[in-house]
């Protein structure tokens, strides 16, 4: 995950435990792949092609396109067309990404950004359906981008690490709950320009950072039902490695080989009521330490937790 980055791009799909160089993957093909079918259909003349194909990967906001295409609620966030437009997107989600990734690990980051995503689409649609602003556009309008996802990816390390500093040319060290608040409050006062649905799905995807690191904080983590369907296609397409059994004779231990083994021990913790067990005495890290850890991080920032409290977060973020 630390190595550089277009090494850890170029393996995205070889290795695990790395969603954020994936999702960036992803959104690079989909963009190159469209540039490309783009601007060959346009010059053979089918045009209407492309932008057929454009529409079905955007996301509708009127209900009755939306039912026959339901699919476009994932592809949108994966799809751009302008060059600075994914150039930016893309420069966020691996800034703060990788922010997330540190705090709360792979799975969690994908959970944000998906979550975001959806959450920004669904609260463009609601929007041109019952505001009146929009009533003349609902049938035609339709939108692309991963900036609802890359705005909950933003706003969820802010919630995270409020006073971590960012250097930014020109302006020096800036911590980042400024620039998050700072883009937030752009894309209020733009949702009424000629990007209005695009600047409601930055809210969207903004609110729904915010509640996600302050729901996990609580114990609740609204990602799992997105966790287990990436488990489950991962777990499809994994290669699974061919079994060779073997037999042959072994002689059964003898007393004094068996007192050597491993002793098991267990322990009992105070806060959770529940009894763990360890092998040489790695005990395992509850919900309600991770809790405090997190507290710790939004109160005095990541700088500030020990070696230990470090590794607890770290293991607790790879289950």
């Amino acid at each position: 995950m630390y190595g550089g980055f277009w090494n850890n791009l170029k393996n995205a799909f070889k290795e695990s435990n790395n969603s954020l160089y994936k999702i960036i993957a992803i959104n690079l093909m989909v963009f190159a792949f469209m540039l490309v079918l783009r601007v060959v259909l346009t010059l053979g003349g089918l045009g209407d092609v492309y932008q057929s194909l454009r529409s079905v990967m955007m996301v509708p906001a009127s209900l009755g396109n939306l039912i026959v295409q339901p699919w476009s609620l994932l592809t949108y966030m994966f799809f751009h067309e302008g060059v600075f437009h994914i150039l930016f997107n893309m420069l966020f989600l691996y800034w703060f990404g990788l922010l997330v990734h540190e705090y709360l690990g792979s799975r969690k980051l994908a959970n944000l950004y998906i979550l975001g995503g959806l959450t920004g689409a669904l609260l463009y649609i609601v929007m041109y359906n019952l505001s009146p602003y929009f009533v003349n556009t609902v049938d035609v309008a339709r939108m692309l981008g991963a900036s609802a996802g890359v705005y909950a990816i933003v706003v969820g390390a802010a919630t995270l690490a409020p006073n971590t500093t960012f250097q930014l040319l020109l302006l020096g060290p800036v911590k980042i709950k400024y620039i998050a608040i700072f883009y937030v409050l752009i894309a209020f006062a733009n949702s009424i320009g000629s990007n209005a649905g695009g600047e409601l799905s930055h809210l969207g995807g903004a609110l729904l950072g915010f509640l996600y690191i302050n729901q996990l904080k609580k114990g609740k983590d609204w990602g799992i039902p997105i966790q287990a369907i990436g488990l489950f296609f991962e777990n499809l397409l994994k290669k699974r490695p061919k079994v060779r059994v073997s037999y042959r004779n072994q002689k059964a231990p003898t007393s004094a080989s068996s007192s050597k083994a491993t002793p098991k021990y267990e322990s009992f913790s105070a806060n959770s009521g529940k009894t763990t067990s360890s092998r040489g005495g790695n005990y395992e890290t509850t919900q309600e330490e991770i809790d405090a850890i997190l507290d710790k991080i939004a109160d005095k920032g990541y700088e500030a937790l020990s070696k230990d409290e470090k590794r607890k977060l770290f293991e607790f973020s790879k289950k």
